[in-house]
């Protein structure tokens, strides 16, 4: 063979091989098992592994922690094996030796994607605390760490008396984008209008190595902080990513556009630090939701 031919015939290796691992999907894990009832838990895993799948970049397993109150020694999922975990979890301690593999996953570049009720989880564990940036209830307080307040242009972290975590009643809200050049950003409206969902405010953590991708405003007459508050962040750990959303309390939260594209985007961007995906035409605008069955 000549070296002409040679080198046509290991280029087109080469071409064929980034192309196999451009198209290789994203391996990604669900964990779940235990939560407060009120956010039924196993149709969130349900809709979350749904959404994720219909975008084509993703293969998902789900790992399910014993019930509440059982041996949890034996689980152990092998976090190594994936590229992001989705945690829709919010129950008992995991043991020590997953808490530490779980943080060994993330400081080595590992993915991780924070969905609404998963930041209640954990309140006691200094390193998840510093994965979300700032989360809720769980008996967090002031010693918990500050609120994100969104103060001349900028997001700072105040120190003040007052609860960790709350939300007044469900109704739609406007979500504000904070940083439209992020990767998961890019392209979005800089104003949608989200469904009838639970706004969490008043979270309180760490707040640090954190971006707040976008916000919206509380209504303080439905029990709100009367606060822009944070719905869509990104967070540093190591060499890890962390998409964090408060958005999504149940199935039917779920099927807002505008969540399931922010969930497919920052999973991918967790996992990649890249996003591919082109905005949907169906995509909410600042006076209709748009959903999808």
């Amino acid at each position: 063979m000549s070296s002409k031919l040679w080198s046509s015939v290991l280029m087109l290796g080469l071409i064929l091989s980034a192309t196999t691992l451009a198209a290789a999907p994203i391996k990604a894990l669900i964990i779940d098992g235990q939560s407060n009832p009120y956010h039924k838990l196993p149709a969130v895993t349900v809709e979350s592994k749904k959404i994720l799948e219909s975008s084509g970049l993703f293969t998902v397993e789900v790992a399910t922690s014993p019930a509440k109150g059982q041996d949890m020694s034996g689980f152990q999922p092998n976090f190594a094996a994936y590229q992001v975990v989705v945690l829709n979890y919010d129950g008992d301690p995991w043991p020590a030796e997953t808490q530490t593999a779980f943080e060994k996953y993330m400081q080595a570049g590992g993915g991780l994607v924070v969905v609404h009720s998963a930041d209640n989880a954990f309140a006691g564990w200094k390193a998840f605390n510093e994965m979300i940036a700032v989360g809720g209830w769980g008996g967090r307080n002031e010693k918990s760490g500050p609120y994100l307040r969104f103060r001349g242009g900028k997001w700072e972290a105040v120190d003040m008396p007052g609860p960790g975590g709350s939300h007044g009643k469900p109704r739609p809200y406007v979500v504000t984008a904070r940083e439209p050049s992020h990767p998961i950003m890019k392209g979005l409206p800089k104003e949608w209008l989200h469904v009838a969902d639970e706004l969490y405010d008043r979270m309180r953590g760490p707040a640090v190595n954190v971006t707040v991708l976008a916000s919206a405003m509380t209504d303080p007459k439905t029990g709100g902080s009367g606060e822009e508050e944070p719905v869509l962040m990104t967070i540093s750990y190591g060499k890890g990513r962390v998409f964090h959303s408060v958005m999504g309390h149940g199935p039917d939260e779920m099927k807002c556009v505008g969540f399931i594209v922010t969930l497919q985007r920052g999973t991918e961007w967790a996992a990649t630090g890249k996003v591919t995906q082109k905005v949907p035409a169906d995509f909410p605008t600042t006076t209709e939701t748009k959903v999808r069955n």
